[in-house]
């Protein structure tokens, strides 16, 4: 009900197409939220951003879409110890974290995972070859994430 308020009041759509999305259940609604995400990133950033957030947003929660357009941090050769890198330097080198202890408050409470797979280990490492030329997502929490590469 909320999302077809703000349809209304904040798009340009016809007013014919929201009250028909007014029929609309479950998942559908979900379509709507899209929808209203997408218009008002349109109105305030433009066309050519609102789509990029778009393809990050399926990429990072549908499984499709492109994440290049993902927020990245790239790892240098110096962020690396003998070739590994932990975990909690991942996060606070790259800002989903303010801190070590943070992040490893964040891993010990089941609040991250990388790639989609939950990590509890605060000891977790990753080398190069882990990472990989398309990288790793990492994400904290609900809405953080970010996408890590190398360099």
């Amino acid at each position: 009900a909320d999302v077809l308020k703000c349809l209304r009041m904040l798009t340009f759509l016809p007013l014919e197409q929201i009250d028909e999305m007014d029929k609309w259940e479950g998942s559908q609604l979900n379509k709507a939220k899209e929808i209203l995400a997408y218009e008002l990133t349109s109105l305030v950033h433009g066309e050519e951003e609102a789509k990029k957030a778009e393809e990050a947003s399926k990429a990072l929660f549908g499984g499709s879409g492109d994440s290049a357009n993902m927020p990245c941090y790239e790892l240098t050769d110096e962020d690396f110890e003998d070739g590994k890198i932990g975990l909690l330097a991942i996060m606070q080198k790259s800002g989903l974290s303010t801190s070590r202890s943070d992040a490893r408050r964040n891993v010990e409470q089941g609040g991250v995972s990388v790639d989609g797979t939950q990590v509890k280990d605060i000891k977790a490492e990753f080398t190069k070859d882990q990472i990989g030329s398309d990288g790793i997502i990492v994400k904290r929490g609900k809405k953080n994430f970010m996408k890590i590469v190398v360099k």
